[in-house]
């Protein structure tokens, strides 16, 4: 079993006490996963530690030797392209205000300085730049960028699974459409509700399958079925026909009037399997983008219609990769030609 060690600096560095453990376990013939296993790190930390911190004069793993590389790597100065730059640093910060992710401003930076590597980020390099204060040069007040809000990375921890209920009449998934589970057509639709602290308060979310173009229900009192039902067929009742074609929700009971909205929209509504989130996949990953404004454990009561109409106006015009970089506001209104034509 490995030592405490003397000096840590993070645990996602090896410290001394591993380099002797890894240099002893290699003479005596281990494999790098063997190592790793001993040590509890992944393989490929011990595979770049052999790599990069072998003794170049003798070719040999020195542990020691090895450790006084590390830490003179550690130490060298940054050269932070966004401390430097303040344009580019403007650009990223501004668009972090508006809760873009960092892969996307990354992909925004190459189009609007196409002929300018130097300001050309990766992904990683904006994340380090927040959650490394002193190094990156943002500021400190900037909206969290992940999704629970934490200022660094933590595991992600899997929903509570909401109760099983028992609804009359459901049609399920497998009896959706093709032309619904592979986005060939405009007009299907995912839903569910978010809630607040002690489920007392939610706010309903649908978002078309094609363009992820998302509308928010308010819901000001409780979320009860009828609630639901008056809601949604509101939301719906402006589109045409071509874009309510179904309705896909999970087995929550705010939804045991299905067929009352149904037949008041003309618009089939079909159910996922229990316990199947993956099932409504562009719902819950909204739902997640929707955290960033609307909390867990907060009440959702205080957020009017006209907040939650500026919350998707704002989420609606964020570029997504999956949509080749366009917005779901221009492929929803997309004209002839267009996704939604």
């Amino acid at each position: 079993m490995v030592n405490a060690p003397s000096r840590e600096i993070s645990p996602r560095y090896l410290y001394e006490d591993e380099r002797v453990r890894i240099a002893d376990l290699r003479r005596s013939g281990l494999s790098m996963r063997a190592i790793a296993a001993e040590l509890g790190r992944p393989a490929s930390t011990v595979s770049r530690e052999l790599r990069r911190n072998r003794d170049l004069d003798s070719g040999r793993y020195l542990p020691f030797a090895a450790q006084r590389m590390a830490e003179a790597r550690r130490t060298r100065p940054g050269r932070s392209k966004l401390v430097n730059d303040a344009e580019l640093r403007a650009f990223v910060q501004d668009r972090l205000e508006k809760r873009w992710s960092p892969e996307q401003i990354a992909h925004a930076l190459r189009e609007e300085f196409p002929n300018r590597p130097d300001r050309h980020l990766v992904p990683e390099t904006i994340y380090q730049a927040i959650y490394r204060p002193g190094c990156g040069g943002l500021r400190r007040d900037l909206p969290p960028v992940l999704r629970t809000r934490r200022r660094r990375r933590k595991p992600h921890r899997r929903p509570d699974q909401r109760r099983p209920t028992k609804l009359v009449d459901m049609t399920m998934i497998d009896q959706r459409p093709a032309e619904a589970a592979d986005r060939s057509v405009a007009g299907h639709w995912e839903g569910d509700l978010i809630t607040g602290a002690q489920n007392r308060s939610a706010i309903g979310t649908l978002v078309e399958r094609c363009s992820r173009f998302t509308i928010l229900l308010h819901l000001p009192e409780r979320h009860t079925a009828e609630a639901v039902r008056d809601a949604i067929i509101a939301a719906f009742a402006p589109l045409p026909p071509q874009l309510r074609r179904s309705l896909t929700w999970d087995q929550g009971s705010e939804l045991a009037l299905h067929a009352e909205i149904a037949a008041a929209l003309g618009m089939p509504v079909f159910f996922c399997d229990p316990h199947s989130p993956w099932q409504r996949p562009s719902n819950e990953n909204t739902n997640g983008l929707l955290r960033q404004y609307f909390p867990k454990g907060s009440d959702l009561r205080v957020h009017d219609a006209v907040r939650l109409e500026e919350v998707a106006a704002e989420l609606n015009d964020r570029p997504r990769k999956t949509l080749d970089w366009h917005t779901p506001a221009r492929l929803f209104i997309a004209p002839a030609g267009g996704v939604l034509a």
